[in-house]
């Protein structure tokens, strides 16, 4: 498997060189929302530690991850007051991972209404912005 590439886009989101939506931060994990999003809410955790997927994390970093993977997505299906959520994660190109930094999408679904295809549009800044609000509020208040 290749290397791990420290100057990927979400080391850098991490090290403050690029700007995100930050939605939660703790010692281990980082989540920010999708400036891509598939559907209001998308949000991606990552993990802090230098880890290019699912294949190389260690297993105590990737159970922190799935924790909070877990709390982003309890509190997205409230601050979205979405039906289910989806969860996805791809490792490798061949897989379908682009950013080679292990990420997982939460993106809150309502019944009935189809995602955005990956990667379509820009969300504007404010949306983002008022996105991340109401998601760190919901996150606060579990």
């Amino acid at each position: 498997m290749p290397a791990y590439d420290p100057n990927n886009i979400f080391a850098k989101i991490l090290r403050g060189e690029l700007p995100s939506h930050k939605v939660y931060e703790d010692e281990r994990a980082f989540a920010f929302l999708d400036i891509m999003p598939r559907a209001p809410g998308h949000t991606l955790v990552i993990p802090k530690s230098p880890a290019r997927n699912l294949l190389d994390v260690s297993s105590d970093d990737l159970a922190h991850v799935a924790g909070v993977v877990q709390k982003v997505a309890r509190a997205a299906r409230t601050a979205f007051d979405a039906d289910g959520v989806t969860i996805q994660q791809f490792n490798e190109s061949a897989g379908g991972q682009v950013v080679f930094h292990l990420h997982f999408h939460i993106i809150p679904r309502k019944e009935g209404v189809a995602m955005k295809p990956p990667a379509s549009a820009k969300e504007k800044p404010e949306a983002l912005a008022e996105h991340a609000r109401k998601l760190a509020a919901a996150l606060a208040a579990s």
